[in-house]
């Protein structure tokens, strides 16, 4: 469990106590119990089994696809996948390749419905580029909901991250988009659940060089 549950939890249910303490009357405590329920409930953080294979991207949030379309970029054509996280999924987010952190670019912003579209450009965000060791770039985007009131992200740039890790997480209903190079193999679908860690998103395989590239590279140094 996140430590947030456990403060929010013990909270409530401090809070019950005090309740029955001076009413005397355990109806005003069952409020107080439930949402002590709820939030150990809510900040639940479950194992996860981690994929293992070369170019694997795995979700980095639990919760529905709700879109998987290719994008132009000032890099070239993208692969984004967005993500819903509803109040009854985990919010612990994981990363999605194993890299080196490059940059970690946290944006304030609106609090729209995660389901609005417009939400990926004008919600409170925190988006990490991570390089594989590949050389390519994947990035995800932490996107605050319509009840979302703080995104977590832990690592700092620099660091090194491994497919599946715990990264941060986002409080409440809220969003992930990944962005993936333009030649990844999508395996999701708009509509599927997927869980963080555990479920691939999509392939990323390497670029074969081309006959006449792979002859230069194999001409000695003189």
């Amino acid at each position: 469990m996140v430590r947030d549950g456990y403060f929010y939890g013990i909270g409530f249910f401090v809070a019950a106590g005090l309740l029955w303490y001076f009413t005397g009357l355990w109806g005003w405590a069952i409020i107080p119990i439930v949402l002590a329920l709820f939030f150990l409930w809510f900040f639940r953080d479950p194992e996860r089994e981690i994929p293992e294979g070369d170019g694997l991207v795995v979700s980095p949030g639990d919760g529905k696809v709700t879109d998987a379309v290719r994008i132009i970029t000032p890099e070239g054509e993208s692969l984004r996948i967005s993500i819903f996280l509803s109040i009854f999924n985990v919010h612990v987010n994981r990363s999605p390749i194993t890299g080196t952190l490059r940059e970690v670019v946290y944006r304030k912003g609106k609090y729209l419905n995660a389901m609005n579209p417009a939400s990926a450009e004008q919600n409170e965000q925190n988006r990490a580029f991570i390089e594989a060791d590949a050389g390519y770039f994947v990035s995800f985007t932490q996107i605050a909901g319509l009840l979302a009131r703080r995104i977590v992200f832990n690592p700092k740039a620099g660091a090194r991250l491994e497919r599946g890790e715990r990264v941060g997480l986002i409080k409440f209903g809220s969003r992930v988009d990944v962005l993936l190079p333009g030649h990844a193999e999508l395996h999701v679908k708009k509509g599927d659940h997927v869980k963080g860690g555990s479920s691939i998103l999509a392939t990323v395989p390497e670029i074969p060089i081309a006959p006449e590239l792979e002859e230069v590279f194999a001409e000695p140094v003189a």
